[in-house]
């Protein structure tokens, strides 16, 4: 090289510490103390949303949303405006489509939220608004925020009524990723991230929060999903990408390092717009209560293992789970018994099939309870919300989990029991109560 190399110093701050790359501290200074002076602006100002309806040509009276958030931390290179870019491809290509003569059998409703930074506000105050009209006509709501926070395979949370329509849709789509050309996204994301319970299945999550699917999700009961890229999460421990919120976010750090192709990016583009359209223009809706039925039996048998740890308090305070097993055993038999009859049903006679249709739609609504979680008013559904401790995160059976979270430390023990079992017999009226939105209406 001809010479000692001069070390490129430029990154290095201003304060008095010794400067090193990681991991972890170069000498004790990790007992040092900073004192930092926050400047913030705190003011009131207008936000907007921005709201386009493609009107349907059959059931114009009932609504599938496609919405993202628009605004940013910093300058948003990937949250949102990966997610913002797919909501205007797919609004463009529909246009395209409409322009040609065609429209869906139902309304799709795009939109583009504001605010959801300041805490999921844009999305929110439009759901709030519309609650009354949203509760009675929306079918699903697919969420596109960011479109990518890794580039390594297919992260998916939805509800368990999706989990066909996903599986099926990404057979159909080729995978983006390196060494899997000409085999499907299916294919590439069953072999990287199996499920742990079933790995002849690709994993799929349960939706938190962090995002603007959750009012029309966990408040409202609308099915909802939201699909991306992601990291590798069995190499990669962090929650989020490193950069995730920062000034280093750009449109750069994308076009270089995450997305170079902007295959990936496509390839959600076409699995968010094979999801609207398929709910818009199927005539069937294409949900399937039967995996609903097998991911309540997986979640059942999930909060009673950790009931279980308490055998004694079980027994002393007549604790019983079987209520609740029960009822998803009938959850299960009245969704087997409502595929056979979707599959007999006479597709020419339209009032048939929107019987069947409404009852699709309305399932999700079912596992909500309109007196929310204690404490959590704003979360109606029985079956999932946001984790108490981890707002990103899903849980299921939130009301017994947050009853059992921690009983052992809770003073009264006898109430604290009382309150177990006052959450297992919601649970087992609402899951009871979504299996009889399956029977014959008549």
């Amino acid at each position: 090289m001809g010479g000692p190399a001069a070390p490129d110093t430029s990154w290095k701050g201003t304060l008095n510490v010794s400067y090193n790359i990681g991991p972890g501290f170069a000498d004790n200074s990790s007992t040092r103390k900073v004192r930092m002076h926050v400047h913030t602006n705190n003011k009131i100002t207008r936000i907007y949303n921005v709201i386009g309806i493609l009107r349907g040509a059959v059931e114009p009276d009932r609504y599938i949303i496609l919405g993202g958030h628009r605004d940013s931390w910093v300058f948003g290179g990937i949250d949102p405006t990966t997610g913002a870019a797919v909501l205007q491809e797919v609004v463009r290509s529909f246009g395209k489509m409409k322009m040609e003569g065609w429209r869906p059998k139902r309304t799709i409703i795009f939109a583009s939220w504001d605010a959801e930074e300041f805490g999921l506000l844009g999305s929110t105050e439009w759901a709030e608004e519309n609650a009354r009209v949203l509760q009675e006509r929306a079918v699903a709501y697919i969420n596109t925020d960011s479109s990518i926070e890794g580039n390594y395979t297919l992260r998916v949370d939805c509800t368990p009524l999706l989990y066909k329509l996903v599986y099926n849709l990404t057979k159909e789509i080729l995978s983006p990723d390196e060494g899997y050309e000409n085999k499907s996204l299916y294919e590439s994301w069953l072999e990287k991230d199996p499920a742990t319970e079933n790995n002849s299945y690709p994993r799929i999550n349960k939706l938190g929060s962090g995002s603007d699917f959750e009012a029309y999700f966990q408040r409202l009961g609308i099915a909802s999903g939201r699909v991306r890229y992601t990291k590798n999460r069995k190499a990669d421990k962090f929650s989020n990408y490193p950069v995730y919120h920062t000034v280093y976010e750009t449109f750069e750090l994308v076009e270089k390092f995450y997305d170079p192709t902007f295959k990936k990016q496509l390839t959600i583009a076409q699995l968010r717009g094979k999801l609207v359209y398929e709910l818009a223009d199927s005539q069937v809706i294409p949900f399937d209560c039967r995996d609903y039925g097998e991911a309540l039996k997986g979640y059942s048998n999930r909060i009673y293992k950790l009931a279980k740890k308490h055998e004694e308090q079980l027994k002393t305070y007549k604790i019983s789970f079987d209520p609740l097993f029960s009822a998803v055993v009938d959850f299960s038999k009245a969704a087997a018994e409502f595929h056979k009859r979707l599959e007999q049903v006479d597709k020419k006679d339209p009032v048939a099939v929107r019987i069947m249709n409404d009852q699709l739609m309305f399932i999700e609504r079912a596992f909500t309870d309109p007196l929310g979680l204690p404490g959590r008013k704003f979360y109606r559904h029985v079956i999932f919300a946001p984790s108490s401790h981890n707002k990103y995160a899903g849980e299921s059976f939130p009301g017994i989990y947050d009853a059992m979270f921690d009983i052992e430390n809770k003073a009264d023990q006898r109430e604290a029991w009382e309150e177990v079992k006052r959450q297992i017999s919601i649970a087992a009226f609402t899951v009871q109560a979504a299996a009889g939105t399956l029977k014959e209406v008549a």
